[in-house]
């Protein structure tokens, strides 16, 4: 073999070789490598070994997004957080968006919770916060001394509507996030209104969770609203059931389920008893939701003072001007609670 006929057959070996790296190094960095789409978790603290374990159901093959995330020095930048893993996203692709930290947001969410307890709960199954330090959050007394509030109102703090946050929200992050809503779902025009009814803000969530607790019919509740504006504003006592079964709770245990209220109810020694003290109790007896917040800035106009659960519409009430109009709407639902059994 002549000279010239080995150097073309060692430039094409070269050529075939320097091919067969650049398409292994091109695979490597830009081939589509996730086979799955989903969501990818990455707890706070984690190191890279971690993210390669919680990566690798998402890859066709590990070693190739190992290597690309060294070579960007991913290992040195881990950043926790809920990322969303497109099927076909390439190592340069997945390595680039969690190296950057750019995450997916959660629509967080929670409804009518009655304790902290069960806030902590709920919130804890969708960020990364647990139970325990949401509850050291929420309960902090510099927090509640600085803010403003009790721990007997401080659950009044915290508005149910949906969220944006990211996973890996801490505790007081939660905290200081829903204070700010706090804040924010005051507005002028909702303050104006609440100082025309003569109340604070807190008076007003107060209220409007026995207005909650009182009735599920969200149409019902302005009504329900102004029957009890109606009696504070005549210094009655409010002799709201739905307090009184909050102070039973208090000192029977939350988990008790109680549907009927007995005149020997009504004597329990609690400031959450309505039927003895004139006025609004401590706090909230539960979490309102916007619409029963609304139901007492916004209440109907009328000039009810009673009301009886209907035995007819089932999730309303009969209203009653007079104290013997209501005396027959409350003896038509007591017996009808006799001959139903509900006895407790």
């Amino acid at each position: 073999m002549n000279s010239k006929k080995l150097f073309l057959l060692i430039i094409g070996i070269l050529f075939i070789i320097v091919s067969v790296l650049g398409f292994s190094l091109y695979s490597k960095i830009f081939k589509g490598n996730t086979v799955q789409e989903g969501f990818l978790y990455i707890p706070t603290g984690s190191d890279f070994k971690e993210v390669e374990n919680l990566v690798s159901p998402f890859l066709k093959r590990v070693k190739p997004f190992v290597w690309v995330a060294e070579k960007l020095n991913y290992p040195e930048a881990v950043k926790p957080g809920k990322y969303k893993i497109s099927k076909g996203m390439s190592n340069l692709e997945l390595t680039r968006m969690l190296r950057s930290g750019k995450q997916t947001t959660v629509n967080l969410s929670f409804n009518n919770q009655d304790t902290f307890e069960k806030l902590a709960s709920r919130i804890s199954q969708q960020i990364e916060a647990d139970s325990l330090s949401l509850l050291k959050a929420f309960n902090d007394s510099t927090f509640l001394n600085e803010s403003g509030f009790t721990t007997s109102n401080a659950l009044g703090m915290y508005i149910p509507n949906s969220y944006e946050f990211y996973w890996n929200t801490t505790a007081v992050e939660f905290r200081t996030k829903m204070l700010n809503e706090y804040h924010k779902f005051w507005s002028s025009e909702r303050l104006e209104k609440a100082k025309k009814l003569n109340l604070t803000k807190n008076e007003v969530i107060t209220l409007a969770s026995i207005v909650q607790k009182e009735t599920a019919s969200v149409s019902e509740r302005p009504v329900v609203a102004k029957l009890y504006l109606n009696r504070l504003s005549s210094g009655w006592p409010l002799q709201a059931d739905p307090t009184i079964i909050f102070a039973l709770k208090a000192k029977l245990g939350n988990d008790m389920v109680i549907k009927r209220v007995f005149s020997k109810d009504l004597e329990i020694n609690s400031s959450y008893n309505t039927y003895k003290n004139i006025g609004l109790p401590p706090g909230p007896i539960s979490m309102p939701d916007i619409s029963s917040i609304e139901a007492v800035l916004n209440p109907a106009n009328h000039d009810y003072y009673y009301m009886c659960a209907s035995v007819t519409t089932f999730g309303t009430h009969e209203f009653a001007k007079t104290l013997d109009q209501h005396n027959r709407n409350a003896a038509k639902y007591q017996l009808w609670l006799n001959k139903q059994g509900v006895n407790r």
